[in-house]
């Protein structure tokens, strides 16, 4: 990075902090660079957007307040537009959108958001807003929620896979979905081709903190354990056994030792991920798709989340800070 003040070297530190929102104090890791000539500190937008994540992610796990993707989810699920969700709820006129688009809601409405997510809660606003809409819009609406169909198909899947910790910074406080989680792996697969499930352990793991580094949050919903040999995903062993489209078979490697290795049985979904998603998967592939397993484990125990030899799960502020 470049310094603004004499165009110099900066670097990129960080430190204990702490900031106040809606009345209360938070702690968090403040990102900052530092002018190696002049010792002056600085920030850029997106450090600064970084920096606030923390701070407002910790607020929403607090008081139970969905995340931005939960909330369009949520809208998407019954087939309404941002306007009607917010006269439903008795919301401002654009205020849903605004949530959707990263405004966090007051206490109150967060909890109406969690609420809703039941269809039978939903269809209880629904019906007190029906004088609200003409009969056949009205009609439209109930029409368009009867036909949602409660999806249970991989909550068991989604138990056995992540970790009791709900979005959390011990899983980047990323949704934990099946489905997100199937199409980043089958994503890397198609990528970098057959791999062992070592290789994988390290390819999630850079994944998820590159994320959480760049956006303040990680993808797949996984949390961290380090071993011996550099970080893994908890349970990761159920992770590639309960995949559609993920195949395991025993082989023998080049250096002569067998392991398992993980292939595709079908392509991913590339719907269930965001550009901005795919964006950090493709820096992923193209740094490490033609590095082997002892590399890439030989890289991750380096690392910060690395070093931590313990059973306990690591924390997404323990990360590597350097560009």
């Amino acid at each position: 990075m470049k310094s603004p003040f004499i165009g110099g070297n900066a670097i990129l530190k960080t430190e204990k902090a702490e900031l106040e929102f809606r009345r209360e104090k938070f702690q968090y890791i403040s990102l900052y660079y530092l002018c190696e000539d002049t010792n002056e500190r600085f920030t850029t937008t997106e450090i600064d957007t970084l920096n606030l994540s923390q701070v407002y992610n910790q607020y929403r796990v607090k008081y139970g307040i969905p995340f931005p993707d939960e909330i369009q989810n949520i809208r998407q699920s019954y087939g309404l537009p941002a306007s009607k969700m917010s006269t439903i709820l008795g919301f401002g006129d654009n205020q849903y959108r605004l949530y959707e688009n990263g405004d966090i809601p007051s206490e109150a409405n967060g909890k109406i958001l969690s609420l809703i997510k039941n269809k039978e809660v939903f269809r209880s606003f629904v019906e007190n807003a029906k004088n609200q809409f003409e009969p056949k819009e009205y009609q439209k609406i109930l029409t368009s929620l009867n036909k949602v169909v409660d999806d249970h198909q991989h909550t068991m899947e989604e138990k056995m896979i992540f970790s009791a910790n709900s979005r959390s910074l011990l899983n980047g406080y990323a949704m934990q979905s099946y489905d997100k989680l199937k199409n980043v792996i089958l994503y890397l697969l198609d990528k970098c081709g057959n791999t062992s499930n070592t290789k994988m352990n390290k390819l999630l793991f850079y994944t998820d903190f590159l994320s959480y580094k760049q956006y303040g949050k990680g993808i797949t919903g996984l949390s961290y354990k380090a071993i011996q040999y550099g970080p893994v995903p908890l349970r990761w062993d159920r992770v590639y056994s309960l995949i559609d489209g993920v195949e395991s078979e025993l082989v023998e490697f080049n250096s002569g030792v067998c392991g398992t290795e993980l292939h595709i049985s079908e392509q991913p979904d590339l719907e269930e991920l965001t550009p901005q998603k795919i964006g950090i998967l493709n820096i992923i592939v193209d740094k490490f798709k033609d590095m082997s397993s002892a590399e890439i484990s030989a890289m991750s125990h380096k690392e910060d989340a690395g070093k931590n030899i313990m059973t306990a799960t690591i924390s997404f502020h323990i990360m590597k800070r350097s560009n």
